[in-house]
């Protein structure tokens, strides 16, 4: 009997939407994930979407800590991310949502990706997706 074909996973695609800059404990698990996965040289998209979008302002993550035990900001968590290859792309209606626009972005935002993109992730058996 022969084996199945194994899949091979290029990906990972997570999505923000219970992040929120006011619930900071849940900020820094999804760049950990994001750092890890580059490390394991996958391709990482990481979708900012509702509220999650604030993260993406000038100085907003800079503020930030997951606990008061943790020494390292959410910006330096997504610096992490960031430096093994992460893209993060903002949702444009979340966007709209939260009266923001492309141009008042941090520059490390790729572009921009929503329910579309997002979905289209899940759809492709060489990716893999995470939801926050």
């Amino acid at each position: 009997m022969a084996e199945p074909a194994q899949r091979t996973v290029t990906g990972l695609a997570i999505l923000l939407w219970a992040a929120d800059p006011e619930q900071p404990a849940r900020l820094a698990t999804p760049f950990f994930h994001a750092a890890a996965a580059g490390a394991l040289e996958l391709e990482v998209e990481i979708y900012f979407s509702a509220r999650s979008v604030l993260l993406l302002q000038p100085g907003v993550a800079d503020g930030l800590r997951a606990s008061e035990h943790n020494a390292m900001t959410i910006a330096q968590h997504m610096q992490q991310a960031l430096a093994h290859g992460a893209r993060l792309l903002a949702c444009t209606d979340a966007l709209h949502a939260n009266g923001m626009t492309r141009e008042g972005l941090i520059p490390a935002v790729a572009g921009h990706g929503g329910a579309v993109q997002f979905m289209s992730r899940l759809a492709d058996p060489a990716w893999r997706t995470l939801v926050f």
